[in-house]
């Protein structure tokens, strides 16, 4: 069957499926079950604290996992970390002749303000459901037993869905077919990362030193929320990150405005004018080659037309009346390389400004960039553009030989950064996790070719070699990365339900 998917468009090969191709799963009651069963250690896990900065908490969770993964049948490893162990695990079971699927997830969390929570703490997990006036209020934990469930309970909680929810649905799919009597259908190996929310710095190294264990057919990629419908989700790539600092050169030290204004140029002046240059008020770049690389076919067009966004609602939530023209709507915008200005900074004194014509002015720009426009192709591009306008690029701070030579003077200073990653949506392992959400969920699955934020999958798949899917199970409505996170109940039964149909799809 998956060869027959290679040859297949994800929509004709979906299409082209008889009933009695699909695969078999256990019952949605029994999913259910297996999901109430699994709340109990899901509370658990929530009440370990978790910050990536704290070895003594990773090691804890790192603990506690290979636990529950053992419990369900699983040979599970710590791969070391510098004291912030992934935490690695396989089926001991593992099919014969099948296609082996590596499913990532992470158990480390953002730091948290325990008086910004409305609960006694974040490590506290509390059960919640809205009252008469539309607020939160506590409910008796056993209410996750009830039957039947009432899926609009929320739990609250750090990592609640950002990512121990996920990890959790996964743990109770497993369960689900012990009791169902099945096994899964495809080579299941497991990812757990320690370090996700401090951008998984050294994921890269751990992965190579472990490359023939992790090696697998496709990477699965279960974080983030699902699309704001709420409706089962399928993303095909990220967008990288690439932070560029911009500064502008003026006079050696800063001089009194009175007595040198309108007679020793000004490189706030100057920057401000270099960065108009780069953008029209289309908010479209204006630098050569900058989106010519990105060809979007008629098909992906017609998918990303496709995605609900409300476009208005969009607008009068953060209160603009217009939005920038690099697309035809926003999923095509998030397709292209963007260009941001994410700080500036001249003439300061603390907080306050001062009355002079400053020494330079630097802008901070986060270049969101995609496969076909990685990091150094934008950033040469940038640089033939300062050029353009005059500027001769100086490495750090100019010498006096070039301020006597030169009028216009700066440099660009490349940061921090992550590479965009993308998997074809006309690729097999695209039908296959496409076909198992239409069979697990109501409705026609969102999916986006690329979403618009950056997530440090480059150093995952690059050193695998293999194409990856990111698959969100949690509402988007979570709050994660801020106080009071949650996960509403309902979309914890359903990602058990989209677990279980992708472990019995060939």
């Amino acid at each position: 069957m998956f060869k027959r998917l290679l040859f297949c468009t994800v929509l004709a090969c979906f299409a082209s499926l008889s009933l009695a191709e699909l695969p078999t799963v256990p019952t949605p009651e029994q999913a259910m079950r297996s999901a109430q069963a699994s709340f109990p250690e899901y509370l658990e896990l929530l009440s370990l604290p978790n910050d990536a900065v704290v070895p003594a908490d990773v090691q804890k969770n790192a603990l506690w996992l290979e636990a529950a993964f053992r419990k369900r049948g699983f040979t599970t490893r710590q791969l070391p970390n510098d004291g912030k162990p992934l935490v690695y695990a396989e089926l001991a079971r593992q099919p014969a002749n099948t296609r082996t699927v590596l499913f990532y997830m992470h158990f480390d969390g953002q730091p948290v303000l325990p008086e910004q929570w409305s609960q006694k703490s974040p490590w506290q997990p509390v059960v919640k459901q809205r009252n008469a006036a539309g607020k939160w209020e506590a409910v008796d934990t056993a209410r996750l037993q009830a039957a039947p469930l009432d899926p609009e309970l929320r739990v609250f909680g750090r990592s609640s869905s950002d990512d121990k929810g996920p990890i959790m649905m996964f743990l109770a799919a497993f369960d689900a077919l012990k009791a169902a009597g099945m096994e899964p259908r495809v080579g299941v190996k497991v990812l757990l990362d320690s370090e996700e929310e401090k951008g998984s710095p050294t994921i890269g190294h751990v992965v190579m030193q472990n490359k023939d264990l992790l090696k697998a057919d496709v990477v699965l990629i279960h974080d983030g929320p699902m699309h704001a419908s709420n409706r089962a989700t399928l993303i095909f790539g990220n967008r990288g990150n690439t932070i560029v600092s911009l500064t502008v050169y003026g006079p050696k030290s800063p001089v009194h405005s009175g007595h040198y204004g309108n007679f020793i140029p000004n490189p706030a002046q100057r920057l401000a004018s270099l960065l108009a240059s780069m953008k029209d008020d289309d908010g479209r770049v204006t630098i050569p080659g900058y989106y010519e690389r990105i060809k979007l076919s008629e098909a992906e067009r017609k998918i990303l037309a496709a995605v609900p966004d409300d476009e208005a609602a969009i607008r009068a939530r953060l209160g603009v009346a217009r939005t920038e023209k690099v697309g035809s709507n926003y999923q095509e915008a998030l397709q292209y390389p963007s260009l941001n200005i994410r700080g500036m900074q001249s003439a300061a004194v603390g907080d306050k400004g001062a009355n002079i014509v400053p020494q330079q002015a630097v802008a901070e720009l986060d270049l969101r960039t995609t496969p076909e426009t990685p990091p150094d192709y934008l950033v040469h591009l940038i640089e033939d553009h300062v050029r353009s306008r005059g500027y001769y690029l100086t490495k750090g701070e100019p010498t006096d030989a070039e301020r006597a030579q030169h009028d216009k003077l700066a440099s660009i200073v490349v940061g921090r950064g992550s590479q965009a990653a993308y998997t074809r949506m006309d690729s097999a392992q695209g039908a296959w996790a496409y076909a198992a959400l239409k069979q697990a969920s109501t409705g026609e699955p969102v999916r986006i070719r690329m979403m618009g934020g950056s997530v440090p999958t480059d150093k995952l798949v690059q050193e695998l070699g293999a194409p990856f899917l990111i698959l969100p199970l949690v509402n988007s409505d979570n709050n994660q990365h801020s106080y009071d996170e949650n996960l509403r109940v309902g979309h914890y039964v359903a990602g058990v339900r989209t677990m279980l149909t992708l472990l019995r799809s060939p």
